[in-house]
């Protein structure tokens, strides 16, 4: 038997070679991979050897040649492909070990030059798996250094390795060079003319498989785009956080996590963000994370029993401590210190993830758009892609609409309502007071419900609130509902055909009004 083994990713490589000289396989290798297993201790001859031919271009060109790809295409049960090797002095090659060039790390790398990663563009290496997968019933090939050790102990076991094994592998194989060039393609692809291209492939890697998805009879798995573990400077990401505590993650957790970053993360100042169902029903700002917790706590006791918490600050022991009175699923932070560990793991089933990053707009909005990632929604049959809901300040138009403008505070507290209610299932209202949140209405189907739904909330803290709306008033009912329960100021996209009436109920309440020109739908 004979083996080609050409790899960048060279972990568990000496093992793999042993375990080839063992079952007497000669070995071809490519230069460094040539060097690496010398070094093991294992008899290697260079891939140069079977075509008589030296490698050149620096590399470039070392395995492209019928001597090779004659010896993996052939199928061995066609008498006649076995005499043309026969003829032409070609012997099969029996097992292909090849990965490719890192050109995903390379290219999350931010001083990377366009020639630099144009050198980490594998061709010969793609080459090798694709005509070793092709032919699987008699070519075993490996891309994944984890696969070494279950495929020779199959081999060792049984004698050979299985056809439902070398068929996997094959697939494992198409799908790795698959992904190889969906991040070529989504590297050299232009973000201004080309951000939704004709034909599109996603680089996803698979974290893990979940227990079920939103309810058991559901399977689910975890997928991070691809590349994204590598880059260090900006993967504030629930993707790439560590789970320092708790029981397995549900696919649930994961969704309302991801909205607890989302929120804390759209703040500068000390933040906690309470989600229930992906909505927040408690999110407040403080001089410190311990008086934003007990804010946003505040919000909606009742609700947030059972939520998922986010900080974007680390969480000390004095948070922890308030944490810890109370059942929460899950928190993710910045960082815990040893002391809020100590505390928080008390409770087994409490779930801590530490994103290692800074959580704030400024590293949130850098993930988006030096990642280029899409908002991916499902529909039967497709999926619908769009760019991700994000309004830089200067983009903003704010427009004050009534006889009143808002004063300094109401002007504060309008700001940060605006901010949170782009967090909230449409349609959207949130009522805010002194930089926390003092009611919700979310996901009702018209937009006067979803008024009366947070002033029932806000109760008493209705009076002197500010209310955010995700998009325009269709009616002037949900001001009124507004102006009943006591609420001094409204910040709104505007845009309605009956906007003058609710500017006209405004006035004669003596709220003030901002129109924005930009809505906030999360469907």
């Amino acid at each position: 038997m004979r083996a080609i083994i050409s790899v960048a990713n060279r972990e568990h490589l000496d093992e793999l070679g042993h375990a080839l000289a063992e079952r007497q396989v000669t070995i071809f290798a490519t230069g460094g991979t040539a060097a690496a297993l010398e070094s093991a201790g294992v008899a290697v001859q260079p891939v140069s050897s079977l075509i008589q031919f030296p490698e050149i271009l620096g590399g470039r060109v070392k395995t492209l040649h019928p001597h090779i790809y004659g010896g993996i295409l052939a199928r061995r049960s066609d008498p006649a492909h076995m005499r043309e090797l026969e003829a032409h002095g070609i012997a099969p090659i029996d097992l292909v070990a090849v990965n490719l060039y890192p050109f995903i790390e390379t290219v999350a790398r931010e001083d990377v030059s366009l020639e630099e990663a144009q050198e980490q563009i594998d061709i010969g290496g793609v080459a090798l798996i694709r005509a070793a997968a092709k032919n699987f019933q008699d070519v075993l090939v490996l891309v994944r250094p984890q696969d070494y050790e279950p495929v020779l102990q199959e081999w060792q076991e049984r004698g050979e390795v299985s056809q439902e094994t070398r068929r996997r592998l094959a697939a494992i194989a198409f799908q790795y060079t698959a992904s190889y060039d969906t991040a070529i393609a989504e590297y050299l692809r232009s973000r201004d003319t080309d951000y939704f291209p004709e034909e599109l492939t996603l680089p996803l890697q698979r974290i893990q498989t979940l227990r079920y998805g939103e309810n058991p009879h559901q399977r689910a798995a975890f997928y991070r785009w691809g590349g994204l573990s590598t880059v260090k400077d900006y993967r504030p990401a629930v993707a790439t956080a560590e789970v320092l505590h708790g029981k397995e993650l549900s696919f649930n957790n994961l969704l309302d996590l991801d909205a607890a970053l989302a929120a804390a993360g759209s703040f500068s100042a000390p933040t906690v963000a309470i989600i229930k169902h992906t909505n927040p029903c408690g999110l407040a700002c403080g001089d410190t994370l311990l008086e934003a917790y007990r804010k946003a706590h505040a919000g909606d006791p009742v609700s947030a029993y059972g939520g998922i918490i986010g900080c974007n600050r680390p969480v000390e022991a004095d948070v922890a401590q308030e944490i810890h009175q109370l059942f929460y699923e899950a928190v993710i932070a910045p960082e815990f210190t040893p002391e809020a560990l100590a505390i928080l793991r008390q409770k087994k089933n409490i779930r801590l993830l530490a994103t290692h990053a800074p959580i704030d707009p400024s590293t949130l909005n850098a993930q988006i758009f030096k990642s280029g990632r899409f908002d991916i929604r499902s529909v039967s049959g497709g999926l619908l892609l769009q760019t991700a809901d994000f309004i830089g300040e200067h983009e903003l138009e704010y427009r004050v609409v009534t006889e009143r403008k808002p004063t300094l505070e109401e002007m504060t507290d309008l700001m940060f309502a605006w901010k949170v209610v782009r967090h909230v299932k449409s349609n959207a209202i949130v009522l805010a007071h002194k930089l926390a949140v003092v009611g919700v209405g979310a996901g009702q189907m018209n937009r006067v419900t979803s008024v009366q739904l947070a002033v029932e909330k806000a109760g008493e803290r209705a009076r002197g609130a500010v209310l955010a709306s995700d998009a325009f008033f269709p009616f002037a009912d949900g001001v009124e509902a507004a102006a009943k329960a006591g609420v001094t100021a409204i910040i709104q996209p505007g845009g309605s055909i009956r906007d003058e009436d609710s500017i006209r109920v405004a006035n004669q309440h003596a709220i003030a009004m901002i129109f924005t020109g930009r809505r906030h739908f999360r469907h």
